[in-house]
Order: C-alpha cells, then sequence, then structure tokens
C-alpha cells in the first residue's frame, strides 16, 4: 500500500519541506541583511544569534514532517559528553543532503549553532545559499587539477578561506561541520576513486587540517559522526520524501582533538605525515563502525 501511495506522498511531502525552507530561510535572509547595516559588533552577534534560532526550528520542523510521512525510527547514540558551551569540529560522511537537516536537528539544544563547509555552487540554491551567507557559513571553491595546472595561483584559496571563516569563529562557541569525503558518497565514486574503505570514500585532509591549524586550541573535541540509513542506502533523501524511510543511525563518539605537533601548518610541513595518518587510521575505524551499525 506505502509504494501506491509514494507518488502522491513526494508531492504533499516535498511541498511542505520546500515551505518549511522557504519559511525558515526568507526569515534568515531578512534578518541577515539588517545585520548588515548594524552598526556595533555586539547587535550583530545578538542578530546572529536569533538566526541560529530559526535554523533550529527549520531542522526541527524538517524533522517533524519526516516522522510524519515515515515508518521512521531515529537513534541517536552519543559516546560521551556535550556542552552548548564548547567548540566542536565535527567530521562525518556525507550520504545524502539530508545528512544536513539531520545534523541541524541534531545540534539543536545539545552543542552550538554548526556551520558547514559549502560548495561554492550552492550560493545560487533558492534560500539555502543566501540563507548559508547569512549565517556566515564557508563557501568553498574547488578547482579541478587541469584548471590548477592553468592557474597555479589559485593553488591554496580553498584553504585560505577556510582560515580566514573560522577567526570568525573564536569569540562564540561554534561547532564546524566538515564532511570529509568533499562530496556525497556513490557507488560510482567509491569506484572511481579505488576507496580503500567499503563504506566510505578516501578522506581529504586540507580542510580538517587548516581548520585544526586555526581553532585546534579553541576546539574541545573531535566529534566523529557516523550517519547511517541501514534499509535505505542507495537514495535516502528520495526514500525519505516517498516516505519508505524506516531507520536512521546518528552516531557520535566524542573524541579528543589531535595534539597540534601533528597538524600541519603548510604543505611542506613535517607534521603533514603524521596528520594523514592520524585522519586514515580516524576513517579505517569509522568504516568498520559503520559496517557494524548496519549488521545489527
Amino acid at each position: 500500500m506505502r509504494a501506491l501511495l509514494a507518488p502522491f506522498i513526494f508531492v504533499i511531502h516535498f511541498c511542505l519541506q520546500v515551505l518549511n525552507l522557504a519559511l525558515w530561510g526568507g526569515l534568515i535572509i531578512i534578518l541577515g541583511l539588517v545585520k548588515l547595516i548594524l552598526p556595533l559588533q555586539v547587535l550583530r552577534g545578538a542578530m546572529l544569534s536569533v538566526m541560529h534560532l530559526l535554523m533550529f526550528a527549520f531542522g526541527k520542523c524538517s524533522v517533524f514532517f519526516i516522522r510524519l510521512f515515515n515508518p521512521v525510527t531515529i537513534d541517536v547514540n552519543i559516546d560521551g559528553s556535550l556542552s552548548k558551551q564548547s567548540w566542536y569540529l565535527i567530521v562525518a560522511n556525507h550520504l545524502s543532503y539530508l545528512d544536513i537537516i539531520l545534523l541541524i536537528e541534531f545540534a539543536a539544544g545539545r552543542i552550538p549553532a554548526p556551520k558547514f563547509f559549502l560548495k561554492q555552487e550552492l550560493i545560487w540554491l533558492p534560500f539555502v545559499g543566501l540563507g548559508a551567507w547569512a549565517l556566515d557559513m564557508p563557501f568553498m571553491r574547488r578547482y579541478s587539477r587541469a584548471y590548477l595546472a592553468k592557474h597555479p595561483e589559485k593553488k591554496g584559496k580553498d584553504l585560505a578561506t577556510t582560515r580566514a571563516y573560522c577567526d570568525k569563529f573564536r569569540t562564540t562557541p561554534t561547532t564546524v561541520i566538515n564532511f570529509v569525503e568533499g562530496t556525497r558518497f556513490t557507488t560510482r565514486k567509491h569506484q572511481s576513486k579505488a576507496s580503500p574503505y567499503q563504506h566510505l570514500l578516501p578522506p581529504k585532509a586540507g580542510g580538517v587540517a587548516f581548520t585544526l591549524a586555526a581553532m585546534g586550541q579553541l576546539f574541545t573535541n573531535v566529534l566523529d559522526v557516523s550517519l547511517v540509513y541501514p534499509e535505505n542506502t542507495r537514495h535516502p533523501m528520495m526514500a525519505m520524501l516517498c516516505g519508505k524511510m524506516t531507520r536512521i543511525i546518528i552516531d557520535v563518539k566524542v573524541l579528543d582533538v589531535p595534539d597540534q605537533k601533528i597538524v600541519p601548518t603548510d604543505a611542506d610541513s613535517d607534521a603533514r605525515h603524521y596528520f594523514h595518518d592520524w585522519l586514515n587510521q580516524l576513517w579505517g575505524s569509522k568504516d568498520n563502525h559503520i559496517k557494524r551499525l548496519l549488521e545489527r
């Protein structure tokens, strides 16, 4: 019966999710424009706090609709303690745009407002792009190897952007979210990259390294977040919109921040090798953990 109703569920659910995004995103954009003209930093900070509450409201409403239209259980496992007064670096796997909604809803009431590192192209996505800009989220522009070969002056531009944005996060408790794989996991990408992991793409160290180099002394912990959709692994977003999502796992491990001695500060740093070892060990452990979660 649910399969027959899926097209109707999709239309209704999709429209409600779009309206939810438009409502909260529109309010955030309006307040973001107001924030631009406020004369004092303290007023801009207060306005940003209100905008964070609107972002959390978007996440809560979106997950409400997910629960309404899907026979879904959402298992949240937290290994460690969390605080809204701390600084966190989240390293997460990336399977779907649904990941972003779930992480926003997870953060509400548990940890400081999350800041995502977004692709430059998303600035044009209705409500999402300008809303993220208003919330001071960093936009990253990635260049292909062929482009960098022709324009070597662009090399390291993303990392410079990372450092500049991280400086903004020093004064207020913040959660910086980095999808370390750099893109959403698909079978095709997994094969083309010859990933040594079963459930993950190879991690990209650059963004994480520069975030730790810029803010490592502020971070209270690293949060290793594993997002898993055990019965809807291929197309989680579409399954969710069609009412076919049955189970979601958000698994969080609270880890110590790596020693600053192994965090590279430039491309030639002696610490680069040790940092790659740390990240690869983390990713290998994460891959095995996701395998166990899927087998439960």
